[in-house]
Protein backbone atom coordinates (compact mmCIF):
# COMPACT_ATOMS: atom_id res chain seq x y z
CA UNK A 1 0.00 0.00 0.00
CA UNK A 2 1.13 3.13 -0.80
CA UNK A 3 2.35 5.63 2.08
CA UNK A 4 3.24 9.47 2.07
CA UNK A 5 5.52 10.31 4.56
CA UNK A 6 4.62 13.81 4.04
CA UNK A 7 1.57 15.68 2.35
CA UNK A 8 2.86 19.49 1.45
CA UNK A 9 0.01 21.31 -1.46
CA UNK A 10 2.24 19.93 -3.74
CA UNK A 11 1.37 16.09 -3.29
CA UNK A 12 -2.27 17.22 -2.64
CA UNK A 13 -2.21 18.67 -5.83
CA UNK A 14 -0.57 15.64 -7.72
CA UNK A 15 -3.46 13.23 -6.07
CA UNK A 16 -6.06 15.41 -7.79
CA UNK A 17 -4.06 15.66 -11.26
CA UNK A 18 -4.23 11.74 -11.22
CA UNK A 19 -8.04 11.73 -9.86
CA UNK A 20 -8.79 13.86 -13.01
CA UNK A 21 -10.91 15.91 -11.20
CA UNK A 22 -11.80 19.41 -11.30
CA UNK A 23 -11.48 21.55 -8.31
CA UNK A 24 -14.95 21.21 -7.21
CA UNK A 25 -14.95 17.29 -7.62
CA UNK A 26 -11.53 17.30 -5.83
CA UNK A 27 -12.77 19.14 -2.78
CA UNK A 28 -15.78 17.23 -2.64
CA UNK A 29 -14.15 13.98 -2.71
CA UNK A 30 -12.14 14.68 0.32
CA UNK A 31 -14.91 16.95 2.23
CA UNK A 32 -13.26 19.63 2.07
CA UNK A 33 -13.77 23.20 0.91
CA UNK A 34 -12.64 23.99 -2.40
CA UNK A 35 -10.81 27.37 -1.25
CA UNK A 36 -8.07 24.59 0.46
CA UNK A 37 -7.47 23.41 -2.99
CA UNK A 38 -7.08 26.50 -4.16
CA UNK A 39 -4.65 27.38 -1.53
CA UNK A 40 -2.41 24.30 -2.52
CA UNK A 41 -2.20 25.71 -5.95
CA UNK A 42 -1.32 29.01 -4.64
CA UNK A 43 1.80 27.31 -1.93
CA UNK A 44 2.36 24.07 -2.72
CA UNK A 45 5.23 24.09 -0.31
CA UNK A 46 2.90 24.38 2.37
CA UNK A 47 2.97 21.10 4.43
CA UNK A 48 -0.22 19.64 5.54
CA UNK A 49 -1.63 19.76 9.29
CA UNK A 50 -2.07 15.79 10.57
CA UNK A 51 -5.93 16.04 9.94
CA UNK A 52 -5.75 17.22 6.66
CA UNK A 53 -2.85 14.85 5.87
CA UNK A 54 -5.25 11.62 7.33
CA UNK A 55 -8.05 12.67 4.71
CA UNK A 56 -5.50 13.07 1.59
CA UNK A 57 -4.09 9.13 3.15
CA UNK A 58 -7.93 7.82 3.17
CA UNK A 59 -8.41 9.59 -0.35
CA UNK A 60 -5.74 8.13 -2.33
CA UNK A 61 -6.24 4.08 -0.52
CA UNK A 62 -9.84 4.77 -2.22
CA UNK A 63 -8.13 5.06 -5.90
CA UNK A 64 -8.10 2.56 -8.30
CA UNK A 65 -4.64 0.77 -8.47
CA UNK A 66 -4.43 2.60 -12.24
CA UNK A 67 -4.50 5.79 -10.53
CA UNK A 68 -2.46 4.66 -7.34
CA UNK A 69 0.74 3.47 -9.44
CA UNK A 70 0.00 6.74 -11.34
CA UNK A 71 0.49 8.52 -8.01
CA UNK A 72 3.33 6.46 -6.61
CA UNK A 73 5.15 6.72 -10.06
CA UNK A 74 4.84 11.28 -10.49
CA UNK A 75 5.74 11.27 -6.94
CA UNK A 76 8.81 9.29 -7.36
CA UNK A 77 9.76 11.39 -10.54
CA UNK A 78 8.77 14.49 -8.33
CA UNK A 79 11.25 13.52 -5.31
CA UNK A 80 14.47 12.09 -7.71
CA UNK A 81 13.62 8.75 -6.42
CA UNK A 82 13.17 5.03 -8.43
CA UNK A 83 10.15 3.67 -8.97
CA UNK A 84 9.23 0.16 -9.19
CA UNK A 85 9.35 -1.48 -12.66
CA UNK A 86 6.12 -2.87 -13.74
CA UNK A 87 4.10 -3.27 -16.58
CA UNK A 88 2.61 0.03 -16.31
CA UNK A 89 5.87 1.79 -15.59
CA UNK A 90 7.25 0.10 -18.72
CA UNK A 91 5.31 2.78 -21.21
CA UNK A 92 7.38 3.45 -24.23
CA UNK A 93 6.92 6.07 -27.06
CA UNK A 94 5.26 4.06 -29.49
CA UNK A 95 3.19 4.95 -33.04
CA UNK A 96 0.26 6.83 -32.97
CA UNK A 97 -2.40 9.18 -34.89
CA UNK A 98 -2.74 12.75 -33.71
CA UNK A 99 -5.31 15.05 -35.17
CA UNK A 100 -3.50 18.55 -34.79
CA UNK A 101 -5.85 21.91 -34.18
CA UNK A 102 -4.01 25.46 -34.59
CA UNK A 103 -5.73 28.53 -33.78
CA UNK A 104 -4.02 31.92 -34.98
CA UNK A 105 -6.26 34.94 -33.49
CA UNK A 106 -5.68 38.43 -35.18
CA UNK A 107 -6.96 41.99 -34.08
CA UNK A 108 -8.49 43.34 -37.14
CA UNK A 109 -10.93 46.12 -35.52
CA UNK A 110 -13.41 48.09 -38.00
CA UNK A 111 -11.81 46.65 -41.29
CA UNK A 112 -12.77 43.26 -40.63
CA UNK A 113 -16.50 44.17 -41.29
CA UNK A 114 -16.11 43.22 -45.47
CA UNK A 115 -14.57 39.94 -44.18
CA UNK A 116 -18.00 39.43 -41.68
CA UNK A 117 -20.36 40.43 -44.30
CA UNK A 118 -18.56 38.16 -46.94
CA UNK A 119 -18.72 35.41 -45.05
CA UNK A 120 -20.91 32.19 -44.48
CA UNK A 121 -23.00 32.65 -41.22
CA UNK A 122 -22.03 30.23 -38.34
CA UNK A 123 -23.67 29.38 -34.74
CA UNK A 124 -22.13 30.99 -32.27
CA UNK A 125 -19.68 29.58 -29.99
CA UNK A 126 -20.07 28.89 -26.20
CA UNK A 127 -19.16 32.94 -25.39
CA UNK A 128 -22.12 33.84 -27.52
CA UNK A 129 -20.14 35.70 -29.93
CA UNK A 130 -21.38 36.45 -33.48
CA UNK A 131 -19.31 34.80 -35.84
CA UNK A 132 -18.95 33.96 -39.86
CA UNK A 133 -16.69 32.10 -41.33
CA UNK A 134 -14.46 32.16 -44.54
CA UNK A 135 -12.26 29.16 -46.23
CA UNK A 136 -8.22 29.65 -45.66
CA UNK A 137 -6.98 27.75 -48.38
CA UNK A 138 -3.86 26.28 -46.41
CA UNK A 139 -1.68 24.61 -48.71
CA UNK A 140 -1.27 21.34 -46.82
CA UNK A 141 -4.06 20.88 -43.90
CA UNK A 142 -7.02 18.89 -44.56
CA UNK A 143 -9.85 21.73 -43.14
CA UNK A 144 -8.57 25.37 -42.67
CA UNK A 145 -10.75 28.44 -41.78
CA UNK A 146 -10.95 31.65 -41.04
CA UNK A 147 -13.97 32.48 -38.46
CA UNK A 148 -14.98 36.50 -38.17
CA UNK A 149 -15.90 37.70 -35.28
CA UNK A 150 -18.21 40.48 -35.24
CA UNK A 151 -16.12 42.08 -32.69
CA UNK A 152 -13.48 42.70 -35.00
CA UNK A 153 -11.22 39.61 -34.63
CA UNK A 154 -10.26 36.40 -37.08
CA UNK A 155 -9.13 33.15 -36.06
CA UNK A 156 -7.69 31.44 -38.06
CA UNK A 157 -8.57 27.31 -37.39
CA UNK A 158 -5.77 24.37 -38.86
CA UNK A 159 -6.88 21.33 -38.87
CA UNK A 160 -3.61 18.87 -39.72
CA UNK A 161 -3.85 14.45 -39.57
CA UNK A 162 -0.65 13.10 -38.74
CA UNK A 163 0.92 9.45 -37.95
CA UNK A 164 3.98 9.14 -35.63
CA UNK A 165 6.45 7.18 -34.76
CA UNK A 166 7.14 9.36 -31.53
CA UNK A 167 5.61 12.55 -29.49
CA UNK A 168 8.97 14.18 -30.16
CA UNK A 169 8.63 14.17 -33.74
CA UNK A 170 5.39 16.11 -33.21
CA UNK A 171 6.73 18.77 -30.61
CA UNK A 172 9.37 18.86 -33.58
CA UNK A 173 6.95 19.68 -36.30
CA UNK A 174 4.81 21.91 -33.98
CA UNK A 175 7.47 23.98 -33.12
CA UNK A 176 8.88 24.59 -37.01
CA UNK A 177 6.15 25.27 -38.45
CA UNK A 178 5.30 27.61 -35.82
CA UNK A 179 7.76 29.91 -37.43
CA UNK A 180 5.96 29.48 -40.94
CA UNK A 181 2.37 29.97 -40.26
CA UNK A 182 2.00 33.60 -38.85
CA UNK A 183 3.42 34.55 -41.65
CA UNK A 184 0.98 32.57 -43.48
CA UNK A 185 -1.74 33.97 -41.93
CA UNK A 186 -0.69 37.55 -42.09
CA UNK A 187 -0.15 37.14 -45.96
CA UNK A 188 -3.60 35.43 -46.18
CA UNK A 189 -5.46 38.16 -44.13
CA UNK A 190 -3.89 40.48 -46.53
CA UNK A 191 -5.22 39.12 -49.59
CA UNK A 192 -8.78 38.46 -47.86
CA UNK A 193 -8.90 42.21 -47.33
CA UNK A 194 -7.91 43.25 -50.45
CA UNK A 195 -10.34 40.82 -52.40
CA UNK A 196 -13.07 41.95 -50.05
CA UNK A 197 -13.35 45.36 -49.39
CA UNK A 198 -10.59 46.62 -52.29
CA UNK A 199 -7.92 47.40 -48.98
CA UNK A 200 -4.53 46.56 -50.78
CA UNK A 201 -2.63 48.98 -48.47
CA UNK A 202 -3.16 46.87 -45.71
CA UNK A 203 0.06 45.37 -44.59
CA UNK A 204 0.81 41.37 -44.10
CA UNK A 205 3.00 42.64 -41.64
CA UNK A 206 0.58 44.53 -39.01
CA UNK A 207 -1.67 40.98 -39.76
CA UNK A 208 0.84 38.49 -37.85
CA UNK A 209 -0.84 36.69 -35.48
CA UNK A 210 1.30 37.10 -31.63
CA UNK A 211 0.80 33.33 -31.23
CA UNK A 212 -0.37 29.91 -31.61
CA UNK A 213 -2.75 27.58 -29.59
CA UNK A 214 -2.73 24.15 -29.82
CA UNK A 215 -5.19 21.74 -29.83
CA UNK A 216 -4.68 17.27 -30.19
CA UNK A 217 -7.24 14.60 -30.72
CA UNK A 218 -5.53 11.39 -29.77
CA UNK A 219 -7.23 8.61 -31.92
CA UNK A 220 -5.32 5.80 -32.23
CA UNK A 221 -2.63 4.42 -29.69
CA UNK A 222 -1.22 1.45 -28.35
CA UNK A 223 -0.69 2.89 -24.50
CA UNK A 224 -2.22 1.13 -21.25
CA UNK A 225 -3.47 3.46 -18.28
CA UNK A 226 -0.27 5.01 -17.04
CA UNK A 227 1.59 5.35 -20.67
CA UNK A 228 -1.88 7.06 -22.06
CA UNK A 229 -1.70 9.65 -19.02
CA UNK A 230 2.11 10.46 -19.87
CA UNK A 231 1.26 10.69 -23.62
CA UNK A 232 -1.69 13.25 -23.02
CA UNK A 233 0.93 15.72 -20.83
CA UNK A 234 3.80 15.61 -23.35
CA UNK A 235 0.98 16.19 -25.83
CA UNK A 236 0.00 19.54 -23.87
CA UNK A 237 3.51 19.95 -23.44
CA UNK A 238 5.79 19.52 -25.91
CA UNK A 239 8.75 22.00 -25.03
CA UNK A 240 9.97 19.32 -22.63
CA UNK A 241 11.13 17.22 -25.40
CA UNK A 242 12.70 19.38 -28.09
CA UNK A 243 15.40 22.07 -27.75
CA UNK A 244 14.22 25.89 -28.33
CA UNK A 245 16.84 27.61 -27.76
CA UNK A 246 17.97 28.53 -31.33
CA UNK A 247 13.99 29.05 -32.72
CA UNK A 248 15.36 28.54 -36.51
CA UNK A 249 16.68 25.04 -35.58
CA UNK A 250 14.52 23.20 -33.26
CA UNK A 251 16.42 20.14 -32.40
CA UNK A 252 15.29 17.33 -30.56
CA UNK A 253 16.32 17.29 -26.85
CA UNK A 254 17.97 14.31 -26.65
CA UNK A 255 17.22 10.51 -27.88
CA UNK A 256 16.17 9.01 -25.07
CA UNK A 257 14.56 12.22 -22.77
CA UNK A 258 10.55 11.05 -24.38
CA UNK A 259 11.65 7.42 -23.09
CA UNK A 260 12.73 8.36 -19.79
CA UNK A 261 9.19 10.77 -19.46
CA UNK A 262 6.72 7.42 -20.26
CA UNK A 263 9.45 5.44 -17.70
CA UNK A 264 9.01 7.91 -14.92
CA UNK A 265 5.43 8.97 -16.03
CA UNK A 266 5.91 12.29 -16.15
CA UNK A 267 3.18 14.72 -15.26
CA UNK A 268 3.77 19.12 -15.74
CA UNK A 269 3.09 20.33 -12.38
CA UNK A 270 1.11 23.01 -13.19
CA UNK A 271 -0.97 21.38 -16.53
CA UNK A 272 -4.82 20.36 -15.38
CA UNK A 273 -6.55 17.32 -16.08
CA UNK A 274 -10.12 16.81 -17.07
CA UNK A 275 -12.29 13.47 -17.87
CA UNK A 276 -15.44 12.12 -17.52
CA UNK A 277 -14.84 8.64 -17.05
CA UNK A 278 -14.89 7.83 -20.85
CA UNK A 279 -12.37 10.43 -21.97
CA UNK A 280 -9.25 11.52 -20.98
CA UNK A 281 -7.56 14.92 -21.55
CA UNK A 282 -5.15 17.59 -20.16
CA UNK A 283 -4.57 21.03 -20.75
CA UNK A 284 -1.43 23.06 -20.43
CA UNK A 285 -0.47 26.68 -21.11
CA UNK A 286 0.64 26.16 -24.85
CA UNK A 287 -2.25 23.74 -25.85
CA UNK A 288 -5.03 20.69 -25.20
CA UNK A 289 -4.34 17.22 -25.09
CA UNK A 290 -7.90 14.73 -25.55
CA UNK A 291 -8.27 10.97 -26.57
CA UNK A 292 -12.49 10.61 -26.99
CA UNK A 293 -12.99 6.61 -26.07
CA UNK A 294 -15.60 5.14 -27.97
CA UNK A 295 -18.42 5.98 -26.41
CA UNK A 296 -21.73 8.48 -27.15
CA UNK A 297 -21.10 9.92 -23.82
CA UNK A 298 -17.53 11.26 -24.44
CA UNK A 299 -17.04 14.72 -25.19
CA UNK A 300 -16.44 15.54 -28.75
CA UNK A 301 -13.30 17.29 -30.13
CA UNK A 302 -15.60 20.08 -32.14
CA UNK A 303 -16.97 21.15 -28.76
CA UNK A 304 -13.40 22.13 -27.33
CA UNK A 305 -12.98 23.69 -30.92
CA UNK A 306 -15.95 25.68 -30.60
CA UNK A 307 -14.57 26.73 -27.04
CA UNK A 308 -10.70 27.22 -28.16
CA UNK A 309 -12.21 29.48 -30.84
CA UNK A 310 -14.02 31.88 -28.94
CA UNK A 311 -11.23 31.99 -25.74
CA UNK A 312 -8.55 33.04 -28.48
CA UNK A 313 -11.05 35.75 -30.09
CA UNK A 314 -11.93 37.00 -26.58
CA UNK A 315 -7.91 36.56 -25.48
CA UNK A 316 -7.13 38.84 -28.80
CA UNK A 317 -9.89 41.27 -28.35
CA UNK A 318 -8.79 41.85 -24.39
CA UNK A 319 -5.31 42.36 -25.55
CA UNK A 320 -5.86 44.61 -28.21
CA UNK A 321 -7.61 46.66 -25.21
CA UNK A 322 -5.03 46.66 -22.74
CA UNK A 323 -2.10 46.84 -24.94
CA UNK A 324 -4.09 50.71 -25.53
CA UNK A 325 -3.65 51.03 -22.08
CA UNK A 326 -0.14 50.39 -22.21
CA UNK A 327 0.29 53.01 -24.71
CA UNK A 328 -0.91 55.17 -23.01
CA UNK A 329 -4.36 55.37 -24.79
CA UNK A 330 -7.46 55.65 -23.59
CA UNK A 331 -9.16 52.55 -24.73
CA UNK A 332 -12.24 52.83 -26.88
CA UNK A 333 -14.75 50.52 -27.93
CA UNK A 334 -17.81 50.79 -30.31
CA UNK A 335 -20.52 50.61 -27.74
CA UNK A 336 -22.17 47.03 -29.14
CA UNK A 337 -18.75 45.84 -27.95
CA UNK A 338 -17.61 47.26 -25.02
CA UNK A 339 -17.97 46.49 -21.20
CA UNK A 340 -21.41 45.15 -21.28
CA UNK A 341 -20.47 42.68 -24.41
CA UNK A 342 -17.21 41.50 -22.23
CA UNK A 343 -19.37 41.08 -18.99
CA UNK A 344 -21.72 38.96 -21.16
CA UNK A 345 -19.02 36.97 -22.49
CA UNK A 346 -17.20 36.45 -19.43
CA UNK A 347 -20.87 35.31 -17.77
CA UNK A 348 -21.18 32.56 -20.44
CA UNK A 349 -17.83 31.43 -20.67
CA UNK A 350 -17.50 30.95 -16.64
CA UNK A 351 -21.18 29.28 -15.92
CA UNK A 352 -22.73 26.10 -16.16
CA UNK A 353 -25.53 25.50 -17.85
CA UNK A 354 -28.25 23.21 -17.28
CA UNK A 355 -27.65 20.72 -20.14
CA UNK A 356 -24.39 20.57 -19.52
CA UNK A 357 -22.28 17.26 -18.49
CA UNK A 358 -19.94 16.90 -15.73
CA UNK A 359 -17.04 16.04 -18.21
CA UNK A 360 -18.07 19.63 -20.68
CA UNK A 361 -17.68 21.36 -16.87
CA UNK A 362 -14.30 19.97 -16.38
CA UNK A 363 -13.07 20.78 -19.42
CA UNK A 364 -14.10 24.39 -19.32
CA UNK A 365 -12.95 25.34 -16.34
CA UNK A 366 -9.72 23.46 -17.56
CA UNK A 367 -9.06 25.75 -20.33
CA UNK A 368 -10.25 29.01 -18.78
CA UNK A 369 -8.34 27.92 -16.16
CA UNK A 370 -4.67 28.09 -17.63
CA UNK A 371 -5.56 30.28 -20.18
CA UNK A 372 -6.24 32.67 -17.51
CA UNK A 373 -8.74 34.64 -19.83
CA UNK A 374 -11.35 35.09 -17.28
CA UNK A 375 -8.71 37.80 -15.58
CA UNK A 376 -7.94 39.20 -18.81
CA UNK A 377 -11.49 39.99 -19.54
CA UNK A 378 -12.04 41.55 -16.28
CA UNK A 379 -9.62 43.74 -16.60
CA UNK A 380 -10.39 44.49 -20.39
CA UNK A 381 -13.61 44.85 -18.68
CA UNK A 382 -13.05 47.43 -15.94
CA UNK A 383 -10.93 49.72 -18.38
CA UNK A 384 -13.56 50.04 -20.78
CA UNK A 385 -15.89 50.61 -17.92
CA UNK A 386 -13.99 53.41 -16.44
CA UNK A 387 -13.36 55.20 -19.90
CA UNK A 388 -17.28 55.09 -21.19
CA UNK A 389 -19.20 54.45 -17.96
Amino acid sequence: MIAVDRWTGEEALLLRSVMRASVREFAGRLGISPRTVSNWQRNKTSICRPQMAQILDTALHQCTPAEQEAFSLRLAALRGASAPVNAESAARPAPCTVVSHKFLPVYLGECSAPLYSSGSPSEPGPGGLEQRILPADHHSAQSSTVHIYACGVAVVHLEEHHRLESLTELALWRYRTYLKEPDWVGERMAHLLARHSGDKDQSAQSLIPQYVLSAYELRTHSWSSAGLDTALQLLATPSVLVNRQNPANVVPLGPRVEEAKFRDGWAHPEAVTFDGGVSRGVVGWSGVAYHPQSDERALTTSQIVALELDVQALWALSSHILHMIEDGQDPVMPTAYGWRFLRSAYFRLTTARPTETAQHRVMREAILATSELPDRLRAAQDALRDNNP
